[in-house]
C-alpha cells in the first residue's frame, strides 16, 4: 500500500496493513508505514463510512480491477503521481 499526505509535500509512504477490528462503533484499522519512518497508523471506519466505501467501489472501472485475477498475483507497477 503506498500513501501520501499533503502535510509531508511529495514524500510517499509505503504501508502494510496489519489488522482490522470492531471497537464500540467502529471499525479500527491497523496500518504500518515501513518506509522511509516505522509508524503504527490506527484509521476508524463507521458504518456510514463501510456503506460510502461499498457505494464507491461498485463502479464498474473498480469492479473490473478487481476481478482481473492475475493482478492478483503480480508486483504491482507504482501508479504515478497519484
Amino acid at each position: 500500500m503506498l500513501m501520501r499526505s499533503t502535510g509531508l509535500g511529495k514524500t510517499e509512504l509505503v504501508a502494510i496493513i496489519k489488522d482490522c477490528g470492531p471497537q464500540g462503533d467502529h471499525l479500527i484499522l491497523y496500518v504500518d508505514t515501513t518506509e522511509p519512518v516505522k509508524w503504527k497508523i490506527r484509521c476508524t471506519l463507521t458504518l456510514k463510512d463501510a456503506k460510502k466505501l461499498i457505494v464507491v467501489c461498485m463502479k464498474f472501472s473498480i469492479i473490473t480491477f478487481v476481478c482481473n485475477i492475475p493482478r492478483w498475483f503480480r508486483e504491482p507497477k507504482h501508479p504515478g503521481d497519484f
